[in-house]
């Protein structure tokens, strides 16, 4: 199985927990022979997008070429990202803007979109926060996780799509959170 992991932080301090996650992941699934790609968005040039002309009708910028190549090549998405805000990072949510333009992950044209290159594909979505996760769950419906699973990757043909909850990552045990997605990288799952 190929796999891209998408570590979502944006801030390029190594000692982020999302990018330890992140490495735990891939590290797991290699040891199992799975093909790995690891897409930093925090190494990354992503300009916002600004207007529905620039989406539709722009290009993608030369430098997440190898991000969307990546994407386009895996059977399996891993997605990683810090809940700020009760969302996704924006520099991870413009990172999406991006890569998922009409005629890579569906094709547009009256009514639903169409998926393309990204139909077929399973997901793991992991988010952490500071909140207990099932707070985040029951109070707050998880919503950026189900905007992310239903508006986003369920829309261009992802599933099934599991997620998984870290919460109150400042007090969690990290090394037992590590081990916990390590082992979910040798399943691929």
């Amino acid at each position: 199985m190929r796999i891209a992991v998408v570590d979502g932080h944006p801030d390029p301090a190594k000692e982020r927990f999302c990018h330890r996650l992140a490495a735990a992941y891939a590290e797991g699934a290699r040891l199992s022979g799975y093909d790995v790609r690891v897409v930093s968005i925090a190494e990354l040039d992503i300009p916002f997008l600004r207007s529905q002309a620039e989406w539709l009708h722009g290009t993608l910028p030369p430098q997440l070429k190898q991000a969307q190549d990546a994407l386009a090549w895996a059977d399996h998405l891993v997605i990683i990202y810090p809940l700020w805000l009760g969302d996704v990072p924006a520099f991870l949510k413009a990172f999406l803007e991006q890569i998922a333009r009409p005629g890579f992950a569906f094709t547009a044209g009256g009514g639903l979109p169409t998926p393309a290159a990204l139909k077929g594909k399973s997901a793991r979505l992991i988010v952490t926060m500071g909140m207990p996760a099932f707070v985040y769950r029951w109070y707050f419906l998880k919503h950026s996780l189900t905007s992310l699973k239903r508006n986003v990757l369920g829309l261009v043909g992802v599933r099934p799509v599991r997620e998984t909850i870290i919460g109150a990552v400042d007090t969690t045990d990290h090394a037992k959170w590590l081990d916990r997605i390590r082992a979910l990288g040798r399943r691929g799952r």
